[in-house]
């Protein structure tokens, strides 16, 4: 193709999903650029080829002096910031993610979505009400489609998950409504302390019209909400106008809008507490986006959650066997176990463990302690799991996950449930928690 005048020099860095949407997009608007990727042989190489085969590619590591004479260094979220040949140029090169990008391009409405729990829920429920409501949407962003092959002239409404990895590189989103579902310790393997997380994932406010906020998270509130609209979401009784849980006169949980019910819980598909705040988090920005709240409930009434996330896999003699392995850190844990302990029938066995990622596993053991009976932990994290939990309940380490599902159908009985909701990356077993909540839903069917 011919390549347009200019004078722009920009170096995509990471060839993963979100670099090779970056080639995609910059090769459709005729800007030439270099790839540089730390691995040998990383995976989009031969997309890369087919998309710009001209493209100049370093390979095996960061070459600082192409780096330093770069117009623009477009970060895969992958590669940290603080990486030593990233900061070292930052000062006098800019640094921007793919999300930066699509925020200054895109002409139709965004709603965004972030949190260290739930979000590619609320993303997927949110897409489907606006799908339902005949708004032409396109949903993407951490979740599915990166944000620049969602670009198009004809959509109406995007609707986005982003991660702090890739907030870190947006200096001004501009959505027109947004949330931080909750924050909980997270990718402490990145980040220098919870601060700097907390920090990234506030970014998702910067231009925001309209915040959607969590009342019961604090780390999720924005310090100065002046001059933007906002509503409220939470699991208390609601105030005037704002949505939360309401109790009726024979003790049925109600999602509400200030005094009026919406919907009953207990109609939900999707069971919980931590889905109930989804629902109501996903009403709030659905509204945000003016989408007819009839339409929204009824979606609501057939929405059946995302795979890997408290998925019901099967009831094995009784015992019901339930897949979270999207559970990656202490905080999608401890949501699950709070959302399905007070339901629980009988007793909860838990399956944990995996790559740790520097977390403090210390809030998840009091969660545990509370609502788990038995505890079967697996992965490198194992013994961290066994020793924080032994003296809590019965601990069985094993060394496979159909170990595991063995070892947990073993001590189950009738009535009890059985959670895989492992707190922990999943890279040490498998390829992804995608790849782990498979495994699981094959060894529970070969029950």
């Amino acid at each position: 193709m011919t390549l347009l005048a200019t004078d722009k020099n920009i170096v995509v860095v990471g060839l993963g999903t979100t670099g090779i949407s970056c080639a995609r997009y910059l090769t459709r608007k005729g800007i030439p650029f270099s790839v540089m990727d730390s691995r040998t042989n990383p995976p989009g190489l031969a997309e890369l080829n087919d998309i710009n085969p001209m493209v100049d590619v370093v390979l095996g590591r960061f070459d600082r002096e192409i780096l330093e004479n770069a117009t623009e260094i477009w970060l895969s979220p992958g590669v940290p910031l603080a990486h030593p040949d990233i900061a070292a140029v930052s000062d006098r090169v800019p640094v921007r993610g793919d999300v930066d990008v699509f925020s200054k391009e895109v002409q139709a409405p965004m709603i965004a979505i972030t949190g260290s729990n739930g979000k590619s829920t609320v993303t997927t429920l949110v897409g489907e009400m606006a799908r339902a409501c005949g708004v032409k949407v396109a949903v993407g962003g951490n979740l599915g489609i990166p944000v620049l092959d969602l670009l198009a002239e004809d959509v109406d409404l995007y609707v986005v998950e982003l991660s702090s990895f890739q907030l870190e590189t947006t200096e001004k989103l501009g959505a027109t409504a947004a949330t931080i579902l909750n924050v909980s310790q997270d990718h402490m393997d990145r980040y220098l302390s919870m601060v700097a997380y907390h920090l990234a994932k506030l970014r998702i406010f910067f231009g925001c019209q309209h915040l959607i906020l969590n009342k019961q998270d604090s780390l999720a509130q924005p310090p100065i909400m002046q001059g933007v609209e906002v509503s409220w979401f939470s699991l208390g009784n609601p105030e005037p106008g704002q949505f939360g849980l309401l109790e009726d006169d024979d003790g049925r949980i109600w999602l509400g809008k200030g005094v009026d019910r919406l919907f009953a819980v207990d109609e939900l598909l999707v069971k919980g507490q931590h889905n109930w705040a989804n629902c109501l988090a996903s009403l709030a920005l659905a509204e945000a986006a003016g989408l007819e709240q009839k339409v929204c409930l009824d979606t609501l009434r057939q929405f059946r959650g995302l795979p890997h996330r408290c998925e019901m896999v099967r009831e094995v003699n009784a015992v019901s066997y339930i897949n979270d392995s999207k559970a990656t850190n202490v905080g999608a844990t401890l949501a699950a176990l709070e959302g399905m302990g007070p339901v629980a029938q009988g007793k909860l066995l838990l399956i944990a463990g995996g790559q740790g990622k520097g977390q403090d596993f210390t809030p998840l053991f009091a969660g545990m302690e509370r609502w788990v009976d038995t505890l079967v932990v697996l992965g490198e994290a194992a013994g961290t799991l066994r020793d924080g939990a032994g003296g809590l309940m019965p601990v069985h380490q094993v060394n496979t996950l159909q170990e595991a599902v063995a070892v947990a159908a073993d001590l189950a009985q009738p009535g009890d449930t059985v959670l895989l909701s492992p707190a922990c990356a999943s890279f040490d077993m498998f390829a992804g928690y995608q790849a782990r909540g498979d495994a699981y839903k094959q060894w529970v069917e070969a029950l």
